[in-house]
């Protein structure tokens, strides 16, 4: 085990950066990359971030945190080799963002309750918001959601951007009916494309739906994203049972028609479903 005076410091780790990025004698891999060319891993450390919390696995977790800490520390060495920030400033910001959205921690304001935190966080934001148009001129009230979040994800925050401002249905039983729209206008799209007419409104049509899907999702109180995740897990697990059982009669997958693999389907739904009811 590492000692405390042998321990690493986020100053050895913007000093291995500086190391990596240092021309002559960096790594040359490192040297040629960019903000552009680093984001997507960024994404993808921020996700695996997520699938270690998923799985309980505090181990992995300390090891993706830390991916995820280097991707932030070799953004802010990028940045100040171009003169913009550097590390110690992505820490103030941050640090000042904090106290700022905080004032009844570090401040006098009182709240009584989540609810009323959840008000008071509003505010701040649109006041944040407020100086930066001041300095900027006039943004967009859907200004501020990447378009690199998950489509999901995005189209759940745009709803919701677009309800503070009252573009919003008031229940979920408006949503529910344009679901069913935008259903029919899909399945108009696939007739069209059938009888040889263009089929570019189809992907056009589809997105409509998702989108839908999503606000549904939100007016009934969870993240589609998560949903999603959840069920693909869930066919990831029943997929693999089906394998672990075709391989147990020393067959392969490839031999069996979609009629046997459904049959397989069914028996492990059963399966789950009568292990749901004993530990029920």
């Amino acid at each position: 085990m590492t000692s405390e005076a042998q321990r690493k410091t986020i100053d050895d780790l913007l000093g291995i950066m500086a190391a990596l990025r240092t021309p002559g004698t960096g790594c040359p891999w490192d040297l040629e990359q960019t903000f552009v060319t680093i984001a997507p891993y960024t994404v993808e450390e921020a996700y695996e971030v997520a699938d270690a919390i998923e799985r309980g696995d505090m181990e992995d977790l300390k090891q993706e945190l830390g991916d995820l800490l280097l991707q932030v520390v070799y953004h802010a060495q990028m940045a100040s080799e171009a003169g913009a920030f550097d590390f110690d400033d992505v820490v103030e910001a941050v640090s000042e963002k904090m106290v700022r959205r905080h004032p009844h921690v570090f401040g006098d304001v009182q709240v009584r309750d989540a609810v009323e935190l959840d008000g008071l966080w509003e505010r701040v934001k649109a006041e944040e918001k407020a100086e930066r148009q001041s300095d900027e001129g006039p943004n967009s009230v859907l200004a501020g959601v990447p378009r690199t979040l998950p489509a999901l994800t995005r189209a759940v925050k745009l709803q919701r951007k677009a309800a503070r401002v009252g573009f919003d249905w008031p229940d979920r039983g408006p949503v529910l009916a344009k679901m069913h729209e935008e259903l029919a206008e899909l399945e108009a799209a696939l007739v069209a494309a059938d009888k040889g007419e263009s089929d570019d409104e189809i992907v056009a049509e589809y997105g409509d739906f998702l989108f839908v899907a999503a606000n549904l999702a939100r007016h009934l109180g969870f993240d589609p994203e998560s949903a999603l995740s959840a069920a693909n897990g869930k066919f990831v697990r029943r997929f693999e049972r089906i394998e672990a059982m075709i391989r147990e009669e020393d067959r392969a997958i490839e031999d069996l028609d979609l009629a046997q693999l459904d049959r397989l389907w069914d028996r492990v739904k059963a399966e789950e479903a009568e292990a749901e009811q004993a530990t029920a």
